[in-house]
């Protein structure tokens, strides 16, 4: 399916990495969900933006009754189901390696907070939009995650325990939803400059990271959402599975 023919949901698409792929989306002709837990009036603002091929629509992804009633009405809106899924959503979370908990004081609640927030959001949105998908014979899952658990540069023991998680998921799910036309990936990143989850890490920590780079760059979000464009494409149809790493070439295997 062209990415002009699809329904595109994107998680936690008010602000930061999540609007420039909704952007990226729109671009291509895609129809999208802008989809916020609490970034209302940017949301409503990015949707106004993009036109009539836009919508923007409240849940909270760790709750399955609010994730249902997004899809309903993005349905009924757009008079067809969700055909793509960008698992974008990030649980509260800055990336600032002098506050992180450390190894000898962070509790559980913290990595419980961050597994709600990327598996069970993942798995609230796949199940809701999986009737469509299989309707259609067609689905795209994208999942957000991180270089840092082949990096942990900077031991963030909760996010990178969850992304790791959500990786494990994306593969089993592939294997899972494979006969019916989906594939799911993974995307990740490293430190973007800049999101608001990142605005908070020293400039120093960008110099270095950007140093150590074959592009001797910090990957920007717009540079992050042409990429997830790839999973969604034609060209992408026989990839399933898989983790795709885009910090430009800091990790390399």
């Amino acid at each position: 399916m062209q990415l002009s023919d699809q329904i595109v949901l994107v998680t936690g698409a008010g602000r930061g990495l999540g609007r420039d792929i909704a952007l990226a989306f729109a671009r291509e002709g895609a129809r999208v969900i802008v989809n916020y837990r609490r970034s209302r009036d940017a949301a409503e603002a990015l949707a106004a933006q993009i036109g009539p091929r836009a919508i923007a629509l409240q849940a909270d992804v760790t709750r399955r009754e609010e994730v249902d009633a997004l899809c309903a009405h993005a349905r009924a809106h757009f008079d067809a189901g969700i055909t793509t899924v960008v698992n974008n959503a990030l649980v509260d979370f800055a990336f600032d390696g002098d506050a992180r908990a450390r190894a000898d004081a962070i509790e559980w609640p913290a990595f419980a907070a961050q597994f709600e927030g990327s598996v069970r959001g993942a798995l609230h949105t796949v199940q809701a939009t999986l009737p469509g998908m299989r309707e259609r014979g067609f689905g795209r899952v994208i999942n957000i995650g991180t270089n840092l658990f082949q990096n942990p540069v900077v031991p963030y023991h909760d996010y990178t325990a969850a992304k790791a998680a959500l990786l494990s998921l994306t593969r089993t799910l592939a294997g899972d939803l494979g006969p019916d036309g989906i594939t799911v990936n993974m995307l990740s990143g490293g430190l973007l400059r800049t999101t608001d989850a990142s605005a908070a890490t020293p400039e120093a920590v960008f110099d270095y990271i950007a140093a150590n780079t074959p592009l001797r760059s910090v990957t920007t979000p717009v540079e992050f959402a042409d990429a997830v464009l790839f999973f969604a494409s034609p060209w992408a149809r026989a990839v399933t599975g898989q983790n795709l790493v885009v910090d430009g070439g800091l990790v390399r295997d």
